[in-house]
């Protein structure tokens, strides 16, 4: 059976079913910001997403637990527009026009290092307003204040390559939260970092999402996914379900 993280699959599922996970709380009174029904996306010969159906509704905290390859990262693809389906739908009742997602309804956080590499950390921050048609002095007061929040104001003049893992997390945390998104969607933010690292970015971006900001977590790290309020579960490109 496939390795994950350190134990095969079966060992995997008998130390999740072992240990507490957290209690879901989502209302299903509200419209959804996404839905997807039977979502099917295939590269050629090989079936990336195999039908698989769910909703992500405001201040929804969800974390997309699964292995290497198990199609995550391509399901956020989907979920943020990125990409289209091979088969079935995506569609995003309460976000409106899919083209108008990104920068300012949707916004993504990237495992591997996505910070425009010729512009200071503060640069950075600020361009998704400077997208979205802010003046030039506004956005970079308003990423200033962003990087006093998560405590990075001493390396805003600091480009990306003079940063280390964990402050250029936080940077591109700080870029993805400048437009006040309604979904956030985050594709293994902390895999390439150490344990305590990990574990002050998520302390970082739980405090600083508004509470009815839903945020999808992609991970493999057992530790991550138990700070959200539900788990889904993902292998092979099967969604099997939600915890």
């Amino acid at each position: 059976m496939s390795d994950f993280n350190g134990l095969n699959v079966a060992e995997h599922l008998a130390y999740e079913a072992a240990q507490p996970w957290p209690e879901a709380t989502r209302t299903h009174e509200q419209t959804p910001l996404v839905s997807f029904e039977n979502v099917r996306r295939d590269f050629g010969t090989v079936a990336a997403i195999k039908g698989a159906s769910a909703a992500i509704y405001p201040g929804d905290r969800i974390a997309l637990l699964g292995s290497s390859g198990s199609g995550k990262s391509t399901l956020l693809h989907l979920l943020g527009g990125l990409d289209q389906p091979s088969g079935g739908a995506v569609e995003w009742p309460a976000l409106g026009d899919p083209t108008q997602l990104r920068p300012g309804k949707v916004a993504f956080v990237f495992q591997a290092q996505s910070l425009m590499p010729p512009l200071t950390a503060l640069e950075n921050v600020a361009l998704p307003l400077l997208l979205l048609g802010a003046a030039p002095e506004e956005a970079q007061q308003q990423a200033a204040a962003a990087l006093e929040t998560l405590e990075l104001a001493s390396i805003a003049g600091q480009l990306p390559e003079e940063l280390s893992g964990g402050q250029a997390q936080r940077v591109a945390v700080a870029r993805a939260l400048m437009t006040r998104p309604q979904l956030i969607l985050a594709d293994e933010p902390t895999g390439q970092l150490d344990s305590a690292t990990a574990q002050h970015l998520m302390d970082v971006l739980l405090a600083a999402l508004g509470p009815d900001t839903a945020l999808v977590l992609a991970t493999h790290d057992l530790a991550v996914a138990r700070r959200m309020q539900s788990v889904w579960r993902m292998e092979n490109g099967v969604l099997e379900g939600n915890l």
